[in-house]
């Protein structure tokens, strides 16, 4: 026999025991994104981070850990929106979300019980009215004068891109007749020429640049309303897609007051003195906030028939929608960005929209690279167009509720041959290429569940059309659940930290009510999150 022979102390460290864990979590179904270890039964936590996976880690237990048995409940890790609005978020759960209304009235009867408790003068604004819910007419400024008389009224759509004001705005704001369409803008008009009330995209700051801003207090207010939102649905990271300073400076009180129950990936709204300042410095990066990706617009929503095409679109002849910024000025921010180490996310609907963003970004990458530029939506791609997101290292970041709110109307939009890449998801997989999930908040609720059950099965609630809408594209569930945790935090550079439980990374998971990759698909929307951890510490719990 050979006689054993150690280097000083490796024996002893061989032998040491594992570090007593903070936190035991067992008899627990456990899906770990991790493909050496796809299941697992318990995982041990120490100093916000996972120690251990496995089928038992009780070596871990020390005189002061916590030892939570689940009785074989589904854990999976905590889930990421890669794409959302907090700040919008926070302030719809202060109001009525519109997203249901059926009819104009009772719209404008909400408005007029506004008006009755405020003040003369005093702004009302509210958002998420969709036409597609009344047969697809536009309101009008006439639709809600008698119900607010003495107050300026402005109503955003449901995908942000429209606004819907009453005569009181177009007065206050000068809106006429004479008044030009902006840049990447379209004021609605009558037969006559005069503004019906509705403002699409750049159109929109007409109005909007008169609101009163929300005070630093209304802004961490509504961030940590919002927050907590999220952590109850079982989100731990959000991608905030167009941050401005006083968001910046609200997450940072917020995270200091201990008062931010989820992590930030922010990105800079725009190119502005936000941008320049933090070209000068570099990007943040750390585990609670991280600036390292700037947010652009390449064009409206199809919506409002504002996505821009190549073609007019199929229900709105001579109309190819708006593009909203040039493919000159993303390819300086893209430059600038490769140049100083941020990411570009760039919001592109539209099939013109998407080759821009994508020629945009191709000029500064050069090729194959990993700075991970991103097109936010990549809702209507060209066909050919989709090998270029590989050939460039391009990420889509998408919204599965997109496709399952859209279907009712979306191939009138745009005919039979565009819809063919349009919430394409399988076309992107087969390529290899990971889709990084999101629900694009408050536009769709933030419910993750309603995103993973969209990509699933693209039906609605009640489970139709049968089969789901163009179920070519479908995703499977591993795909889903993966869009929503290491694909997101790929998307954000960080697959070192998040998206899989395995020894190392944070500690942020979720326990849920029922196991989401085995029951019946109507049942995924119904899931609630029981338990909400972020960095191994409970911060919600369903009561």
């Amino acid at each position: 026999m050979l006689p054993i022979v150690a280097l000083p102390g490796l024996l002893l460290a061989s032998l040491a025991a594992p570090p007593p864990a903070d936190l035991i979590v067992e008899n627990a179904r456990i899906y770990t994104l991790n493909q050496a270890q796809p299941l697992a039964r318990a995982l041990a936590v120490g100093n916000g981070r996972i120690l251990a996976v496995g089928g038992d880690v009780s070596s871990y237990a020390g005189p002061r850990t916590t030892r939570l048995d689940l009785h074989g409940a589904t854990v999976v890790p905590g889930l990421i929106d890669s794409h959302a609005h907090l700040h919008g978020l926070g302030a719809l759960l202060e109001t009525r979300d519109l997203r249901h209304v059926k009819t104009i009235a009772e719209i404008a009867a909400y408005v007029r019980q506004q008006a009755a408790g405020r003040q003369p003068g005093e702004w009302i604004v509210g958002r998420n009215w969709d036409q597609t819910n009344w047969g697809g007419q536009f309101p009008s400024a006439g639709d809600l004068d008698a119900a607010a008389p003495g107050h300026p009224v402005l109503l955003t759509r449901i995908d942000g891109h429209a606004a819907w004001v009453n005569s009181a705005v177009l007065k206050l704001c000068a809106i006429t007749a004479e008044t030009p369409d902006p840049p990447g803008g379209k004021i609605i008009r009558d037969a006559a020429g005069r503004p019906t009330g509705v403002l699409i995209d750049g159109a929109q700051g007409l109005a909007g640049s008169h609101i009163p801003p929300p005070t630093p207090e209304q802004t961490r207010r509504q961030l940590a309303l919002a927050a907590r939102e999220c952590a109850r649905l079982g989100l731990t990271t959000i991608h905030d897609a167009g941050i401005t300073s006083s968001d910046l400076d609200a997450y940072r009180a917020l995270i200091a007051a201990g008062d931010l129950p989820l992590r930030i990936y922010a990105m800079i709204g725009g190119s502005g003195p936000l941008w320049r300042d933090y070209l000068r410095r570099g990007p943040e990066i750390g585990e609670n906030l991280t600036v390292r990706a700037i947010k652009l617009y390449a064009d409206g929503a199809l919506g409002s028939r504002g996505a821009a095409l190549w073609q007019p679109y199929s229900d709105d002849p001579g109309n190819t929608g708006l593009l909203i910024t040039s493919q000159a000025d993303i390819e300086k921010v893209a430059r600038d960005a490769v140049a100083h180490g941020f990411q570009v996310c760039t919001h592109a609907i539209g099939d013109r929209a998407n080759r821009i963003v994508l020629e945009s970004y191709a000029a500064a990458l050069g090729g194959p690279n990993d700075h991970r530029f991103r097109i936010e939506h990549a809702q209507v791609v060209a066909l050919p167009d989709f090998q270029r997101f590989k050939d460039f290292s391009i990420l889509p970041s998408m919204q599965p509720a997109h496709a399952t709110s859209d279907m009712r109307w979306a191939e009138q939009r745009l005919g039979p041959d565009r819809v063919a890449g349009a919430y394409a998801w399988r076309r992107f997989l087969d390529l290899g290429i990971p889709i990084a999930g999101g629900s694009d908040t408050p536009v769709e609720e933030p419910n993750p569940m309603l995103g993973l059950y969209a990509a699933i099965t693209r039906q609605d609630l009640d489970g139709a059309p049968a089969g789901g809408w163009m179920p070519a594209q479908l995703m499977t569930r591993a795909e889903a659940l993966a869009s929503f945790t290491l694909s997101g935090a790929f998307a954000a550079f960080e697959e070192h930290l998040k998206g899989s439980l395995e020894p190392g990374k944070l500690a942020d998971f979720i326990v849920l009510d029922r196991d989401i990759m085995t029951v019946p698909d109507l049942e995924i929307p119904k899931t609630r999150v029981r338990m909400t951890f972020l960095g191994g510490k409970l911060v919600n719990e369903l009561k």
